[in-house]
């Protein structure tokens, strides 16, 4: 049986969309932006780009994005 696709992230900006999915794949998760055809229809997006990865990986993915962001913001410790 498959592993379904969840959320664990959503941007207004599919370019951070990407970013993000990048990060993941330099630690070997597969993940998916969703949404981003019909947020690019629009000059202001009216709906937010997802970030998808697979159920068994969220909580592992969750967990370096939180890294990834801590680092990229060392404000906010």
């Amino acid at each position: 049986m498959a592993d379904k696709l969840v959320t664990i992230a959503k941007f207004n900006d599919s370019s951070q969309a990407h970013l993000a999915k990048q990060v993941l794949a330099d630690f070997g998760i597969e993940a998916f932006v969703t949404g981003e055809n019909v947020a690019n229809l629009y000059i202001v997006p009216l709906q937010p780009v997802d970030l998808q990865v697979r159920e068994s990986q969220s909580r592992q993915a969750q967990e370096v994005l939180e890294s990834y962001n801590k680092q990229e913001d060392p404000q906010e410790e």
